[in-house]
């Protein structure tokens, strides 16, 4: 049974960090690229960053500079350092696996995790 299980979210005030982890369970980690997605209320779901299993990363542009997304895959986990938050950073954040096949993938999301930005 596969499980990603995120963690880490919370209130925060402008200017301050958070760091989400999302732990895997049930594949074969080092092989798919793991992401992280957010979704604001009244918003579509929009990718923040991903990481392929050799630690090649790319982010949206709005958290450049400001989010860093890692992985260990020795613990089969993925995570999201979130710095210098601001009110529009607010969302559930998702975490997300993905292994491309030859002629389809495997995609696999968590529950999420609230990140609430505000003084």
């Amino acid at each position: 049974q596969v499980q990603l299980v995120e963690s880490g979210g919370g209130l925060v005030q402008p200017g301050g960090s958070l760091r989400l982890s999302c732990a895997a369970s049930g594949i074969t980690f080092r092989l798919y690229v793991m992401a992280w997605y957010r979704q604001a209320p009244g918003k579509q779901r929009e990718l923040v960053a991903h990481i392929t299993g050799d630690g090649s990363m790319n982010y949206v542009d709005s958290v450049k500079g400001r989010f860093t997304i890692s992985r260990d895959n020795a613990k089969n986990t993925v995570y999201l350092q979130m710095n210098d938050l601001k009110p529009e950073d607010t969302a559930v954040y998702y975490c997300n696996g993905e292994r491309p096949l030859t002629t389809r993938s495997l995609n696999y999301w968590g529950q999420g995790t609230q990140v609430t930005v505000s003084s």
